[in-house]
């Protein structure tokens, strides 16, 4: 095998090359699929994801500008971590907090760096599985993918996605390219497409609704029975042998057709459709907001990606800080606020929030819908694996850029010998940092398999019914159990989603507060730039983070899933603090630096 070296990397990424790799990472195709649902298992919040994604995107605009211009004077790998080191040793008094400062910086960065991937091959698991049951509806269930079944393959896309990273960035930035280009045409096909079957399909018209057990969208009124279960009478699907949802018929015998409808919210108060095109982007309440902007930030983050490879930039100063700006409103405004509308715009009683609820793949869902309206009953479901196919492969770009930042993170620490001195070697050959790579890949793959543990937890807990119709077997029925069990389960891929989250807060908050360090007093100092945006920048994470505990408190939102989040982060934390006293002291170290290197 060859050795590692200490060697160092090769500058090789121009503009266009840095700007595809952090938009990778921001990848419209992967995040859409996710969030939507995880969003909208917020309970009462869901009106507010759209305005959700503009809180999030404001947030993280102030911070890429913090980020853009430290790059400018610090250009170098490490990203916060290197800035945290250079902001404090080039003030006059304030340079011996330098070592505590990175490390603290570089701590918050890895309960970032190191949940993002898991999240991202967790859903990688959930795609697939959502893929596997529509093709094969009798070994799977498209809307309730088998536990086993994404944990597999979550392990082998971890693995995959390593082995890319340790080839090399440019093998990387190829393909992060060619990616970017398909995952969004794709995409903005599907918005079309769904604000026109909107458009065309007014209240009362005949429309399609989507049976989530057969994974198809049919013309008709379902016929229905009740059924007592528990004590508890509810209305159940009648079907065929095959599965098919049997229509209910009229007097003449023949089947009901489905009008569409688009109200707001049923007898019990749960959010279904909006009315129009205003309440999408309305705030409906503002506390709302703050909860979606929670969740809402993992489909942004990554614009920060880039200035972890400046070591890799032939011209980080002038390149990297344009990187990262760009990528940042290319993804969020062109594409995210676009998408996010249309998936909302689209629901009605057909397909309700209620329904995004209980599906492994919300938009996969409307796909298919859109699909057959446009090209007819049965092509759907053709037009839903075209587009599943470009999601998998954003999934494939976005994974990779993350572990790339990740890794390239956790090298910088080991380079100083905060972490082991392994993670700070290069490959000889590739000069990628492939100890930690490899170490990332296993985290993920066990984060991944967390992720997907529960995923029909809490409010996405499905039915009896639900649950009893789904293919019994080793891969696809293991873990679901009943609905009350699941629904007194956390969620856990929004559980691992927020502490990731709450980890993107912290970060962020610090790199916002270097910013106003680095700046100070220096000849190039905006007040702008250097003051007001970055100490929006620092209470907006602030507040974001201080909403983890006081939203389950306050009824809103979930409550499970946020404060083990914080559970998470806290034990991360001491173990951080742990790690700093004990390595620091068998190094010889001080906690102060004593010269100003």
């Amino acid at each position: 095998m060859t050795e590692p070296t200490s060697g160092e990397m090769k500058p090789t990424l121009g503009l266009t090359g840095l700007t595809s790799n952090a938009m990778a990472l921001i990848a419209p195709g992967a995040f859409l699929w996710l969030t939507f649902y995880l969003q909208s298992t917020t309970k009462n919040t869901g009106p507010a994801m759209w305005m959700g994604i503009v809180g999030a995107l404001l947030l993280c605009l102030s911070t890429a500008v913090c980020y853009a211009e430290m790059a400018k004077l610090y250009p170098g790998t490490g990203s916060s971590y290197f800035f945290a080191e250079q902001a404090f040793l080039n003030r006059d008094k304030a340079w011996k907090y330098a070592r505590i400062s990175k490390f603290i910086v570089g701590w918050a960065s890895h309960l970032y760096y190191w949940i993002y991937p898991g999240v991202m091959v967790g859903t990688m698991g959930i795609v697939c599985g959502y893929v596997a049951g529509t093709i094969w509806p009798n070994f799977m269930s498209a809307s309730n993918p088998g536990m086993i079944f994404m944990m597999v393959v979550a392990v082998i896309f971890s693995f995959a996605i390593a082995y890319i990273a340790h080839r090399g960035v440019s093998s990387s930035t190829a393909i992060n390219m060619v990616i970017n280009i398909i995952q969004i045409t794709a995409l903005l096909i599907f918005a079309f497409f769904a604000i026109q079957y909107r458009t065309h399909h007014k209240p009362g018209s005949e429309a399609w609704q989507f049976d989530s057990t057969s994974g198809e969208a049919y013309t008709y009124e379902f016929k229905t029975l009740p059924v007592v279960t528990a004590g508890v009478s509810a209305d159940v699907i009648q079907r065929d042998p095959t599965g098919v949802p049997l229509p209910k018929l009229d007097a003449a015998g023949k089947p009901v057709p489905f009008h569409i409808a688009y109200q707001e919210y049923d007898a019990s108060g749960n959010f279904l459709a909006h009315t129009s095109a205003i309440s999408v982007v309305s705030p409906h309440h503002w506390s709302w907001v703050f909860v979606q902007a929670t969740i809402a930030i993992l489909i942004l983050v990554g614009f920060e990606s880039v200035t972890t490879m400046s070591g890799e930039a032939k011209n980080a100063k002038r390149d990297v800080p344009i990187a990262v700006l760009t990528s940042l409103l290319v993804q969020g405004v062109l594409f995210y606020f676009f998408e996010y509308f249309a998936a909302n715009y689209f629901l009605n009683s057909g397909y309700s929030m209620q329904s995004a609820t209980g599906s492994a793949a919300p938009i996969g869902d409307m796909m298919v819908i859109v699909g057959d309206a446009l090209f007819g009953a049965g092509h759907g479901r053709i037009f839903m694996l075209a587009e599943a196919a470009t999601v998998i492969l954003a999934l494939i770009g976005t994974t990779l850029s993350c572990m790339n930042t990740g890794a390239r993170v956790t090298y910088a620490m080991g380079k100083d010998e905060e972490l082991g001195g392994e993670f700070g070697k290069l490959h000889q050959r590739n000069l990628t940092p492939h100890r930690a790579i490899w170490t990332l890949a296993a985290i993920s793959a066990v984060i991944g398999c967390i992720a997907v543990a529960v995923l029909f937890g809490d409010a996405g807990a499905p039915t009896d019914a639900a649950i009893a119709a789904l293919p019994h077997g080793f891969w696809s029925s293991f873990g679901y159990t009943t609905h009350d069990k699941m629904a007194a389960l956390p969620n856990t891929l929004l559980m691992v989603t927020l502490a990731s989250n709450f980890g993107t807060f912290v970060l962020y908050a610090l790199s916002c507060l270097l910013c106003i360090v680095a700046y100070h007093k220096h000849p190039n100092h905006s007040a702008i730039r250097h003051t007001i945006i970055p100490a929006f920048g620092l209470l907006a994470n602030l507040a974001c983070m201080a909403f983890y505990v006081i939203g389950p408190w306050g009824g809103y939102g979930t409550k499970m899933e946020p404060l083990l989040a914080l559970g998470i982060a806290a034990i991360w934390g001491a173990y951080g603090a742990y790690h700093f006293y004990v390595v620091g002291k068998k190094a010889g170290k001080s906690v102060l630096l004593t010269s100003r290197t």
